[in-house]
């Protein structure tokens, strides 16, 4: 092709090509986002007598994270809608530079490592879907998605492994090294690739964040994803904060459920990268959706009637398979629906997930002293979501040209098309 004829392809607001080193480059940095989160997690006691503090002040380590992210979702969100580039540099500049802040450092420099790290993970997280729009083709989108969110599932497998080898006190130190060099080398990887420019959108404006967002909020689709989210990231989350003690007093030890955790993870790694393309391609979304919720459900039901190690090995591998699926598949969704708002988009499923992982975890915390009352709870939870997964709630149709602002009307700026939302410099 001549370059007059990509020119114009890209005129046309379209990349002549797949990008997928942008693709590997954003899967090391939100990978290693989600392993400097956890890098505590594994050795929070070891951790705790290494840097002289009780074991509830290295919980604010991890802690910290979704405090900050629901802080920053959304306007993160918009403002990688505004300038994608940009901010998506600057979240792997900060997971870089939280990391390498750690390294030699005692408590409280830890700590404010952390809170870097916190703050550029809404801008790593939220950005998924948007890079799959800017640099991707329609077709290879979904797939895009699902390495994504394998790497963001990855990150937490690989904090988990790495803190498990290196569990004494003399090794932390060591596993701070390495979580700094693993992210810088993984910011470098980006700002290199990001110079490959995206999508080029030509005088498109996208409306106002307030506008934007309420543009996203109105979209019926949305709001069903958004319940989807809210329930299964919320079995997520109270499943990985209290597997252990549920199931406790069935037998199970700690290594036991460290070990069913890390079956969970692993499987859902395997299967966010393999089953949303196929789910893609035979446009079977709301399907796999579906039955997503019905496994789960009678997952949580049956460690509930008879908890146990090998039954929770089970249950693991086919909840995690299919539970962490779900979030490519929600995305790529999200995606088509919002267009050039996918960020914004992302983090409303985000928010609406740490929501979900706050209520679902203190409610299962009341009852943790009675395991088959709270997988219970889990169970129903779960099956809450079962409407929104109705194909006529998860409709494919990209939403309508929404008009720009009125202000921006007045001084002549061309109405937003797209998808559904304008969009803005990449």
């Amino acid at each position: 092709m001549s370059r007059r004829g990509r020119d114009a392809m890209q005129v046309a607001g379209r990349a002549p090509d797949n990008r997928w080193a942008v693709v590997a480059g954003y899967c090391a940095v939100s990978s290693a986002n989600q392993m400097l989160w956890l890098t505590f997690a594994p050795i929070t006691t070891v951790a705790a007598r290494h840097y002289g503090v009780a074991v509830s002040s290295m919980g604010w380590m991890a802690n910290v994270f979704p405090l900050i992210y629901v802080i920053l979702a959304l306007p993160a969100g918009v403002l990688l809608d505004r300038w994608f580039r940009g901010w998506l540099a600057i979240g792997a500049l900060l997971t870089a530079g939280g990391g390498l802040l750690r390294i030699g450092g005692g408590y409280e420099r830890v700590l404010a490592g952390q809170l870097v790290i916190a703050v550029a993970q809404p801008f790593v997280l939220n950005a998924l879907a948007k890079l799959a729009s800017e640099y991707l083709a329609p077709a290879k989108r979904a797939t895009g998605i699902a390495a994504g969110s394998a790497s963001i599932f990855g990150g937490i497998l690989l904090a988990l492994v790495i803190g498990s080898v290196l569990s004494r006190p003399g090794q932390v130190g060591l596993l701070v090294v390495i979580g700094a060099a693993y992210a810088s080398a993984a910011a470098v990887m980006l700002l290199v690739t990001l110079s490959h420019r995206g999508r080029r959108q030509g005088d498109v404006r996208l409306a106002a964040g307030r506008d934007r967002l309420r543009m996203i909020w109105c979209d019926p689709v949305i709001r069903a994803l958004a319940g989807l989210v809210f329930a299964g990231f919320g079995i997520f989350v109270a499943m990985s904060t209290w597997l252990q003690a549920l199931l406790k007093p069935a037998g199970v030890s700690a290594s036991g459920a460290g070990a069913l955790l890390a079956e969970m993870v692993l499987a859902g790694v395997a299967g966010s990268a393999l089953i949303p393309p196929l789910a893609a391609r035979r446009h079977a979304e709301a399907r796999l959706l579906r039955a997503v919720v019905l496994v789960t459900a009678a997952g949580c039901a049956a460690l509930a009637v008879r908890p146990g190690l090998i039954e929770g090995a089970f249950v693991m591998f086919f909840v995690g398979a299919l539970l962490l699926t779900a979030l490519p598949v929600v995305l790529e969704i999200a995606e088509r629906r919002a267009g050039d708002a996918g960020a914004t988009a992302t983090a409303v499923l985000w928010l609406a997930g740490n929501a979900g992982g706050l209520v679902v975890a203190l409610i299962v915390q009341v009852l943790i002293k009675q395991p088959a009352a709270a997988f219970a709870v889990m169970a129903a939870a779960i099956m809450l979501a079962l409407p929104f997964t109705r194909q006529g709630r998860l409709g494919q149709v990209a939403l309508a040209p929404v008009p720009a602002p009125d202000s921006q009307q007045r001084g002549g700026s061309a109405p937003s098309v797209g998808h559904g939302l304008g969009g803005g410099r990449t």
